[in-house]
């Protein structure tokens, strides 16, 4: 299973009409985060998913039925989104998601304290030997693409450059000073102020900073704290969540950090281009984003890893971010709504996901996770 060079056309076809994401949109689900989008409750329909193969929930009968997630932040926005219009069309499915980030959603997972988890970065080993026996087995498929970039704060500079050697010094503390030569030298003729350089990266453990972190590795011969969901900064100062390094940023004159691209869009951030292992300054998007995953295959176990990608015109840091399932759920009912709502989202809800800026699944991928979440409940 492979991102072709036809899905790739499709989806820049795709992307090609997306809008920027509506700002103070707000979830009218039960229990769902703060940065919810907005939502009304739409017909009483029994809850099905519009997607080939997918089927109602005839367990719930109309009754209610009420499921609780968490996990990514770098992915709240496109999941609250695809709840809120879930919901629209089936009101009796109250779908909660908490936007607390990768690792504590893995936690919440194992611990059972949840109906499903959402991560940034597939279940280790360790992760899935703590798996709770009497759930079955761990159910990780992926929901859809996403990016990172580099949001920065620096009044009257619009359209920064950062080579890998610049972007690594502000990420190892390095560079210390906006008017540093390596920025000077990626960007002839800017006026750089003689400013500190604050470098915003996470305070929690998230699947954002291993993301991050994994490409900083390939990236920076010099970088010596690893990789994963959370590592020992060298520098810089930590902020809780996408939201919070996004509103760290805002708020710091001369901050610069990783952030999901929906975040620093949604907020208005600048936004770096940066330099790719060809060598090519790629401005983020979603076209170039997804130019990442071209003729990458995807594993069995759905957990793709490009790092560092080596397409001359790719942008450099993305990543696919996953729902997690347990195969036996106590509720029959709660095992059917997440089956449809799954199904929907990855087909109905693509539009959804351009909007946003995300990266939809090829429908040959589709195909493959639905029957993965075909053994949800099973």
């Amino acid at each position: 299973m492979a991102f072709s060079p036809r899905v790739i056309s499709q989806i820049l076809s795709m992307n090609k009409f997306a809008a920027v994401i509506p700002a103070g949109l707000a979830l009218a689900l039960a229990a769902c985060s703060p940065q919810a989008p907005t939502a009304a409750p739409g017909s009483s329909q029994t809850p099905v998913a519009s997607a080939p193969n997918s089927a109602p929930n005839k367990a719930s009968g109309g009754a209610t039925v009420s499921i609780a997630g968490a996990g990514s932040t770098a992915a709240a926005p496109i999941y609250q989104r695809w709840l809120a219009e879930y919901n629209k069309k089936f009101p009796n499915i109250q779908i909660s998601y908490q936007s607390v980030g990768s690792g504590t959603g893995v936690k919440q997972y194992l611990a059972k304290t949840i109906d499903f988890g959402a991560t940034d970065a597939p279940l280790k080993k360790d992760e899935r030997e703590k798996f709770p026996s009497d759930r079955g087995t761990a159910i990780q498929v992926p929901s859809t693409g996403l990016f990172l970039v580099f949001a920065y704060n620096l009044e009257g500079v619009k359209d920064l450059k950062l080579s890998r050697d610049t972007f690594c010094g502000i990420t190892d503390g390095s560079i210390k000073k906006w008017n540093d030569e390596k920025i000077k030298k990626d960007n002839a003729g800017v006026a750089l102020p003689d400013a500190d350089v604050t470098f915003v990266h996470r305070s929690d453990g998230s699947g954002t900073t291993d993301v991050f972190t994994k490409h900083i590795e390939k990236a920076c011969p010099n970088w010596k704290a690893g990789s994963g969901k959370s590592v020992e900064w060298p520098a810089g100062t930590g902020a809780k969540g996408n939201e919070g390094v996004t509103a760290q940023i805002k708020q710091t004159k001369g901050a610069i950090g990783y952030t999901e691209f929906s975040y620093a869009k949604e907020n208005g951030l600048s936004m770096a281009t940066i330099q790719n292992k060809a060598g090519a300054f790629i401005t983020p998007s979603p076209e170039a984003a997804v130019r990442a995953l071209s003729g990458v295959a995807v594993p069995e176990d759905f957990a793709l890893a490009v790092p560092d990608p080596e397409a001359k015109d790719a942008y450099p840091i993305v990543s696919l971010t996953w729902l997690l399932f347990y195969s036996k759920y106590e509720d029959a009912a709660k095992a059917d709504a997440l089956k449809s709502f799954t199904k929907w989202a990855l087909t109905d809800g693509k539009p959804f996901a351009t909007e946003l800026g995300y990266l939809p699944l090829p429908d040959d991928l589709v195909t493959k996770v639905n029957t993965a979440v075909d053994k949800v409940g099973k």
